[in-house]
């Protein structure tokens, strides 16, 4: 885990402390150009144990102080809560670079169990750099050693990180304490503060083992959008099963192209993850492999994205085989891209003739299954769209007209069609409840009849991958007799729901379909004017489908719109559509 931007071109290496031939400890960092003897001086910390009370002992300050000084770099000590030290870190002369740490031990968003103690040469104070290394690597304690210029140690600087921001900012600076005269206990300041981090991480509401996240916005849109935009971001969250602990959006202009958000505020949001308990943060924009990358290698977070979200939920909600496959390809297309590993030893070290060259690497192996994955996924949706196409031929020969629901997620299709049609389709209050389609015959009060179908709710931005996945779903679409918008009047979002599904349907070809809008959930806004203004300005028909008393002027509508398709002629439309 990088920890220092700031150096370049550091020689990075590992030596091993040697006893009785066996490898006990490692030295890490730029030991190039160090000498055997002090190479053993080094060693020779790992011997030292400190009361668990102290940050540092005087006489451990004295020989790290002389330590750095003779050798004219930097030196630190990762140290334990048992006061073992874990790891003797070598820098250069104004900078340290931190190795990759493992994880973070015990309950999650909570401090390392590490303290870290280095030295500085020039009487520097704790740096920038210092401040960003407690914050992304959740230290209990960061400490400064000044030497002074007889290689003596001086006094002792200290930061820890604070459960609340104060002033702004998320760490506290100790007062100096001289080197040889600490009256400081380390134990008692550590269990303070976790108990207050667990208190204010009690705060967030959750449910069982839900996740906590923290929403994150990067953006140049307006204000307004912005909020609009996190808020169904919210509800996508709350859809999956993940608790919303925090809502951060930054408005930019220009945006960082490595991190989408700048380093400074990336560090605030790490820090504000740990003290709410989060270990999840989501995305509201798509992040490209770099930059989930790059975001993860300076926190221990996992991060996410809207797209990566919706394919969850998705994932969550696929109840049939064909829902599942088509839910399953478009992760595995989402996911092939974002394929990286880390480690070059993962690779076969035999392949091509006779056993020579480097082979094939473990990445490009997984990559291969993926799209051997992918290959077999999509013979079976053919085979899922001919067995479709076989029933909707049976249906056509029936002569009996189709009409599909189509709308914005959460907008009340599946309370619709189960109002319509008498049905127990499953419904719920969140974004995309139902994924399968369900066909229903509806009956009219003309003795006329017709199929009713619910397709698969749309969104903003509707993933590339999920599109193509539900390829088979959404051709259902194409032979349709009327298209029936269904439109949440109670969301402010609306006139936004209506562009959405009527651009998607746009590029889905299906904009020449009949179409007629319906405005849901009347019941939801109290002015009856404002309602009936909407409606004349947007050839509407307003309703509630949870009274079925609003909805007899929605079946006459339809009716008199079918009515318009003869029945003899019906079925060749649909052979036109289809071919």
């Amino acid at each position: 885990m990088l920890a220092k931007s700031s150096v370049p071109d550091y020689n990075f290496h590992t030596v091993p402390l040697i006893c009785g031939g066996t490898s006990i400890r490692k030295v890490y960092g730029n030991t190039a150009g160090l000498g055997a003897g002090t190479i053993k001086r080094l060693q020779k910390l790992y011997r030292r144990r400190l009361p668990p009370r102290e940050i540092i002992t005087p006489d451990l300050s004295r020989t790290l102080a002389r330590l750095s000084f003779d050798i004219n770099r930097q030196l630190g000590l990762l140290i334990n809560r048992s006061g073992e030290i874990e790891r003797v870190i070598v820098g250069d002369h104004r900078s340290i670079l931190i190795p990759e740490l493992s994880p973070t031990r015990g309950h999650r968003g909570r401090l390392r169990g590490l303290r870290y103690v280095h030295t500085h040469l020039n009487g520097e104070s704790i740096s920038e750099d210092d401040l960003m290394d407690l914050v992304f690597l959740r230290f209990d304690l960061m400490v400064v050693l000044e030497v002074d210029k007889h290689g003596g140690a001086h006094r002792l600087l200290g930061a820890h990180l604070l459960p609340e921001n104060v002033n702004g900012k998320g760490w506290l600076l100790l007062d100096p304490l001289p080197a040889h005269e600490q009256k400081f206990d380390f134990l008692q300041l550590v269990q303070s503060l976790e108990n207050e981090f667990a208190r204010q991480q009690a705060l967030v509401e959750v449910r069982g083992d839900e996740d906590r996240a923290i929403l994150v916005s990067v953006t140049s849109a307006p204000r307004a959008e912005a909020e609009a935009s996190m808020a169904e971001l919210s509800e996508l969250a709350r859809s999956s099963g993940i608790a919303v602990a925090d809502r951060i959006i930054q408005r930019q202009q220009r945006i960082n192209p490595k991190y989408l958000l700048g380093r400074g505020k990336l560090s605030d949001l790490v820090l504000r993850a740990l003290q709410l308990g989060v270990d999840l943060i989501i995305f509201d924009q798509d992040l490209n492999p770099s930059q989930v990358r790059s975001i993860t290698d300076f926190s221990e977070l996992r991060v996410i994205d809207r797209t990566q979200l919706i394919l969850d939920i998705f994932a969550q909600r696929a109840k049939s085989r064909e829902g599942k496959i088509q839910v399953e390809m478009a992760q595995l297309k989402y996911m092939l891209p974002r394929l990286v590993v880390k480690d070059d030893a993962l690779s076969r070290l035999t392949g091509g003739i006779g056993g020579r060259g480097p082979g094939e690497t473990k990445l490009e192996i997984n990559r291969r299954r993926v799209r051997d994955r992918i290959g077999r996924l999509e013979k079976q949706l053919l085979q899922i769209k001919s067995q479709r196409g076989q029933r909707r031929g049976l249906r056509l020969r029936t002569g009996l007209p189709t009409i599909s629901i189509v709308g914005y997620t959460n907008a009340g299709k599946s309370t619709l069609l189960n109002a319509l049609t008498n049905s127990r389709v499953q419904v719920g209050d969140r974004l995309f409840a139902t994924l399968d389609p369900a066909s229903r015959r509806l009956r009219f009060p003309r003795d006329q009849e017709a199929i009713i179908t619910d397709t698969v709710g749309f969104i903003r931005d509707l993933p590339k991958d999920l599109m193509e996945a539900f390829g088979a779903t959404l051709e259902e679409l194409r032979h349709a007799d009327l298209l029936l918008h269904v439109i949440d009047l109670s969301n402010p979002m609306f006139e936004e729901h209506i562009h959405a599904v009527e651009e998607t349907l746009g590029k889905l070809d299906l904009h020449l379909i009949p179409m007629l809008r319906v405005f849901n959930k009347m019941d939801l806004v109290e002015d009856e004017d404002y309602v009936q203004n909407l409606c004349n300005r947007n050839g509407a028909i307003p309703i509630s489908a949870l009274n079925g008393d609003t909805l007899r002027p929605l079946v006459e509508a339809m009716a008199d719109r079918l009515s318009l398709v003869p029945v003899e002629g019906r079925s060749q439309v649909s052979e036109i559509r289809s071919s």
